[in-house]
Order: C-alpha cells, then structure tokens, then sequence
C-alpha cells in the first residue's frame, strides 16, 4: 500500500514565490520578537527558546535540500508560536491559562498542559513526513511511527528539561519546569503529547481515505 501524499517530495521550491512560507515567516519573526520583550523572566525565557532557536535554524539550513509540505511548515508555526507565549510569560503564568483555570474550575493553570498536547496533536503530521520521505517508511506503519517518534521526543525533552533544571539553572526550578507543585507533571505532560499525537494521526488516516482528493493529497 502506497502512502497517500508524501510519495514525492515537493522539490526545491523558491522562497520569494512561496507567500505563504514568507508569511508564516513574518508572523513567527513578529510574534518571537514582541514577546522577547520584557518577559516575565529573563532567564527562563533564555532556557525556554534554545530548543526552539536551534529546531528554527534547522528548518532554514534544510529548506533547499529538503523542503516541507505546506501543511507542515503551518502546523510548525502554530506550535512555535504557542511555545514563545509559554516562554514570554513562563507556561504557569500565562493569562490565557488562567481564564480557561477559572472558566472551568480547573485547578492549575494549564497552558503547559495545551502546549504538550499541541507538540503531538500540530507535529506528528511533520514527522510522519519525514518518515515517509526519508525513511520510506510506508502504510500503517507510517501512522503509528510517528506517534512512536512524537512519544520518543516528548519523553527526550522531559528529561533534558530536568537535567537542565537541575545543572544550569537550578534557581529557576518550578518557573522552568513549570511543575506548579505538581509531582506527576512530566507523567501528565507526556501523556498530553501521545493523546495529541495519536488524534492527529487518527486524524490523518481518515483524511487520507476520505472521499475527496484534497483530503488525500493534503494527508
């Protein structure tokens, strides 16, 4: 069984045709460069956007070679932007989290919570991609893989986040962890990510053998 829309790469695209990599581009410059303005902590700010400078100079050294789907590089920005919101205010803290604490009747404020489930829900997509394209990987497998990859990663950042907690910046503990008192938060934090990625894979195959052919290309 083929897989439905990654057979062939895209090929070399040219940035200064592509408006809507050059407007995702401009969003994420502008909405990173606001919040890099006075955020709630410095150095948990400097912590947070590491990993998040380091995968967006990935993408850009990789774009000639091997450029993503469209519907990857949109569902990356909306990730990244989510996580500098989380980085500008510290993810315990940011006001969108708390209103959704006292609309519900939450305990905690959650925004970290969301931001874990995005990580599956907005790059299992992406993933499955590179799996297909560079690894051949082919249907099922192509589904479940990549859920496997999310699961990997998430678990991988969990515990570089504590290893760095621990060793760089011990000070920062509860701000960068964003643990709010809560011993099983990494627990949670990775089970967020596997629902996130097993819906956008669910989501996916559905798509993949629905009716229409935009569906199936965009899967």
């Amino acid at each position: 069984m083929k897989s439905a829309g990654f057979q062939k790469a895209p090929g070399r695209q040219d940035f200064r045709r592509n408006r809507l990599l050059q407007g995702l581009m401009v969003w994420y410059a502008a909405v990173w460069t606001i919040l890099a303005i006075s955020p709630e902590d410095r150095s948990d700010w400097m912590l947070e956007n590491i990993l998040a400078i380091v995968f967006m100079l990935a993408l850009l050294f990789t774009y000639r070679e091997f450029p993503l789907s469209d519907v990857s590089y949109v569902l990356i920005t909306i990730f990244l932007t989510l996580h500098a919101l989380g980085a500008h205010y510290t993810y315990a803290k940011v006001p969108v989290g708390f209103w959704l604490q006292d609309a519900l009747g939450l305990s905690r404020n959650h925004f970290d919570r969301i931001v874990h489930f995005g990580f599956g829900l907005l790059l299992t997509y992406p993933i499955r991609e590179l799996l297909i394209r560079r690894a051949r990987v082919r249907d099922p497998w192509s589904y479940g893989l990549a859920v496997v990859v999310v699961q990997a990663c998430s678990d991988l950042f969990e515990m570089i986040e504590a290893v760095v907690a621990q060793i760089v910046a011990p000070d920062l503990g509860d701000a960068y962890l964003g643990t709010q008192g809560d011993q099983w938060d990494a627990q949670k934090d990775m089970a967020a990510a596997f629902s996130g990625a097993v819906i956008a894979a669910l989501v996916t195959f559905v798509a993949a053998r629905g009716s229409s052919p935009r569906l199936r290309a965009a899967a």
